[in-house]
């Protein structure tokens, strides 16, 4: 039944009556009657006989006879919501569109024949790369993980591995961040499989033909299927193989309960069904790292000369001049931009002009007098106004010193586009970031671009950059989060992807810290991180339960009985009304304690309680 509450999330046997036998199928859509009101659920199962003592309730209506809910996808559901504590009707929320009657008014179609061989060259720079296609063209099902190299289209070595399933006669799953990448996975997939062999998943769907989509792939039509981290829940028959794109995106965790990252949810998958593997980024994300070392996963990394020979030369500077202090934009930035006879893309940590303001005498941060908020200044001329309440302060005063000059202790992509803009007249200077990100760039024959952009908004250009410039480097890691190394290093390692053969690249920052995008080792960069994170038992060596909720809610808890190796931390507070208590155990009695947690939330919905917002291993905490 649709009902978000823990103590509910069970199966229920109703009465199905004659007039209505027809249409009850194995996975279709229903509504029934509980505590007197109509609730919606799905038919998961038709039996001739029951356990429950007592007259059985008839069921109220068959909203559809298409049947949406597969087995296998039941069966995941119940999985991932007992890996993260929550309700299976929550997971199905997210695996099953809406329904749109119009897209089940189509006749059901012949499934669609195997693409012809486009052979495997994209996987040719590859040790072992051709033989992964070999293995998924005859049928089994390969688990690797591989780091890809710049200019070498990971679209088409992902497309090549999924035409290798469907000759097999099996499915294939590709999930890849946002709706931008979908776009031009989506034509590659197109030119390498062929015109309709496979369908697209987004939530950036009209609902409509998303919903299209998914009956298609229901029904067996279509066995690929292409989209962002609802994918993952596709009704692909026959799997072969799930494939993920730059894992390590924030953007596959999932912001409703039960908050599963959809990376475990395909791993999951693949275990359950015994598909293939192919999670393959740039950069190389812990939980990746965490599969190879286990065995579960071959790595696909290449060696590392072959690794130094693709990458772009990267040089780093730390700002200083002559024995100064650091200068934000050193001579050595615009030596190389000069020099450069392309385009150069600047990466940028933040969006906006001026995002941070300071007294410029004694450095005290410039607040609000209303809210003792931040203020900023959105541009050259724009009035200086609070990031959190909107006044406006034209006549700001610093309380410490009396003066009324400001300077910027942090400068986003707009700000220096127009200090670039200054120092290159020779360049056509372009932002991409915040509500206007760009996917391509194409400039003019005999065009010199400069693109400032913030971190995952850089455009491409035709035949790449010839020059990177990584700025304010140690911003990105000068944030309080678990994963900010691991997080700041994919993002620098997807702008250097996009550098042109021979092209070059520039960082402002600490040497010491970089040393990782210097040597061209994502791999390394993930060894380290992950050894890391066995010493503090944080994920994916450790489990992580989070719970929020108010003080007393909390006080119960810690008097609980957890697995043996369960660690209290907390409860801390979180804002005015709720505390977060940590629970951290080992990897072995992750299942267990999800359980526990469950359990303690199915009691609390049981009495009636407000509910309290629980987490498994969060992306951030």
């Amino acid at each position: 039944m649709d009902s978000p509450l823990p103590h509910l999330d069970r199966l229920f046997d109703y009465r199905v009556p004659d007039e209505l036998a027809a249409d009850a199928r194995q996975g279709c859509r229903v509504k029934v009657r509980f505590a007197g009101k109509l609730t919606d659920g799905f038919l998961v199962e038709l039996s001739d006989s029951t356990e429950h003592r007592g007259t059985l309730a008839a069921l109220h209506k068959i909203v559809s006879p298409e049947p949406v809910l597969r087995p296998e996808v039941l069966r995941l559901a119940r999985a991932v919501a007992e890996r993260y504590a929550g309700t299976v009707t929550d997971v199905l929320r997210l695996a099953i569109p809406p329904r749109h009657a119009r897209a089940e008014a189509h006749p059901v179609g012949d499934p669609v024949s195997p693409p012809d061989d486009p052979g495997c060259a994209a996987w040719y720079p590859y040790v072992d790369g051709p033989a992964f296609v070999e293995e998924l063209a005859a049928g089994r099902s390969p688990r690797t993980v591989l780091a890809v190299l710049p200019r070498h289209e990971p679209e088409r070595a992902v497309a090549e591995a999924v035409a290798a399933t469907a000759r097999s006669g099996r499915g294939a799953i590709i999930c890849v961040p946002d709706a931008r990448d979908v776009e031009r996975w989506d034509a590659i997939v197109t030119e390498v499989l062929g015109q309709d062999r496979h369908v697209v998943l987004t939530a950036a769907q009209k609902p409509a033909a998303r919903y299209r989509s998914f009956v298609r792939v229901a029904r067996g039509e279509v066995s690929i299927v292409l989209g962002t981290r609802a994918a993952a829940y596709a009704p692909v028959r026959d799997l072969g193989l799930v494939a993920m794109w730059d894992d390590g995106d924030d953007l596959f965790a999932e912001p409703r309960a039960p908050y599963p990252h959809a990376r475990e949810v395909l791993l999951t998958r693949a275990a359950q069904q015994g598909a293939g593997v192919l999670l393959a980024s740039y950069a190389r994300s812990v939980e990746a790292q965490s599969v190879v070392e286990s065995r579960w996963c071959a790595d696909l990394g290449g060696d590392q000369a072959a690794r130094r020979r693709e990458w772009p030369q990267l040089t780093v500077t730390d700002g200083t001049e002559t024995g100064a202090a650091p200068v934000r934009l050193p001579r050595q930035v615009f030596t190389a931009i000069r020099g450069s006879g392309g385009h150069v893309l600047v990466q940028v940590p933040r969006r906006g002009y001026r995002s941070s303001l300071a007294c410029q005498r004694c450095r005290t941060p410039a607040r609000c007098r209303q809210c003792e908020g931040p203020l900023a200044q959105t541009s050259a001329r724009a009035p200086v106004v609070c990031r959190w309440c909107g006044t406006q302060d034209p006549h700001w005063r610093c309380h410490e010193c009396g003066s009324d000059r400001l300077r910027a202790p942090v400068v986003g992509q707009l700000r220096t586009a127009e200090e670039f803009a200054q120092a290159f007249t020779s360049h056509r200077v372009v932002t991409s970031g915040g509500s206007s990100v760009l996917d391509t760039v194409d400039p003019a024959p005999d065009e010199r671009t400069l693109v400032l952009a913030t971190p995952g908004a850089e455009p491409r250009v035709p035949g790449g950059y010839s020059l990177v410039v990584l700025l304010d480097t140690w911003l990105m890691l000068g944030r309080d989060e678990v994963r900010v190394v691991e997080e700041a290093h994919r993002r620098w390692f997807n702008a250097l992807a996009l550098a042109a053969h021979h092209g070059e690249a520039v960082a402002v920052g600490d040497p010491a810290s970089l040393q990782a995008l210097v040597r061209a080792d994502p791999i390394g960069l993930a060894v380290r991180q992950l050894a890391e994170r066995a010493e503090t038992h944080l994920p994916p060596i450790g489990r992580l339960a989070t719970i929020d909720a108010p003080a007393d809610a909390l006080a119960e808890l810690a008097h609980r009985s957890w697995t043996p190796h369960t660690e209290l931390l907390g409860p801390v507070p979180v804002d005015a009304d709720r505390d977060r208590l940590i629970l951290r155990a080992p990897r072995r009695e992750g299942l267990a304690l999800a359980r526990l947690v469950k359990q303690a939330s199915a009691e609390r919905s049981a009495a009636k309680l407000p509910a309290w917002r629980v987490q498994v291993d969060p992306i951030d905490f």
